[in-house]
């Protein structure tokens, strides 16, 4: 019964769709706007991330420096020539462009490839190469409504995780050893779970099993930090079930053949996945 459980939470996952990604980067430029008390009404997301930002210049009054020219073409080996430089000096110099040291959130080239539910854009050392030597990385998601992160892990980092806008549940599983009652080898694995609202922050530890939950209709943002340049994400469940099916059957015996595995593998869901019958429910006149 438990596999067969497993197989039908994913397939609804999978199967049913949520608000348009699209709507993702005007989500995250309203929720930009909404944190510094910027109104902003744009009527589609290429003009939501251009009224932000013009406005985000207006309200800081930003001056334009004289190094801001036209980026000049990638480099493809600039992440390597940063790792190899001798000094923190001789690093910046191969940033000669005020503008390398800027990572654009809200540009739509970065967009629509989180998934089903929402979108995950993620800056580290290969997309924002300015980070080399920093230790640390950032991401911004967004959580289109009855939608959720699938449970996964950062394989070398820490996240620090905090919503913009909407709210989130959230679940981690640290590590083997860690019990409901430590005391007590049988009481089960602690699961920490929490309902996070706006401007609310939760750790996830390097390596720890943790999943995010949007259980409201309307969608949620949030902001997270790694102390990594390369945190890296892997899949819990699309890592299980890409072992060979002699492993996934020894693990989940009701798999009772091939057949099975493969039908399960067809309806894992991308990292971002809509889901969860009862939101689904309360929110189908939206959805």
């Amino acid at each position: 019964m438990l596999f067969n459980s497993i197989i039908a939470a994913a397939v609804l996952a999978y199967t049913v769709s949520a608000a348009p990604v699209a709507d993702a980067q005007a989500t995250t430029a309203s929720a930009i706007a909404s944190t510094m008390g910027i109104k902003s009404t744009p009527t589609n997301s290429s003009s939501a991330s251009s009224s932000v930002s013009s406005a985000v210049a207006t309200k800081t009054g930003a001056a334009t420096p004289s190094n801001t020219a036209a980026l000049p073409p990638v480099d493809p080996l600039l992440t390597q020539k940063l790792f190899l430089a001798d000094t923190a000096a001789d690093r910046i110099a191969l940033l000669p462009n005020d503008k390398q040291f800027v990572y654009d959130f809200s540009d739509p080239s970065r967009f629509g490839k989180g998934g089903k539910g929402g979108d995950l854009i993620a800056a580290n050392r290969k997309s924002f190469p300015a980070l080399v030597g920093t230790g640390s990385g950032m991401a911004v998601g967004t959580l289109q409504g009855c939608s959720f992160n699938t449970p996964h892990v950062h394989p070398r980092a820490t996240e620090l995780q905090i919503v913009i806008s909407g709210s989130l549940i959230t679940e981690v599983v640290p590590e083997n050893g860690v019990l409901n009652d430590p005391k007590d080898p049988k009481s089960g694995r602690r699961v920490i779970r929490n309902q996070l609202g706006p401007m609310q922050m939760q750790p996830f530890y390097q390596g720890s099993v943790h999943t995010q939950f949007n259980p409201n209709c309307e969608p949620a943002v949030f902001v997270a930090s790694f102390n990594a340049e390369d945190f890296g994400a892997g899949q819990v469940l699309d890592e299980t079930f890409s072992m060979s099916n002699d492993i996934i059957t020894g693990v989940f015996p009701e798999a009772k053949n091939g057949a099975d595995v493969e039908r399960f593998r067809a309806s894992i869901p991308a990292s971002i996945a809509a889901g969860v019958k009862e939101c689904l429910a309360k929110c189908a006149p939206k959805y």
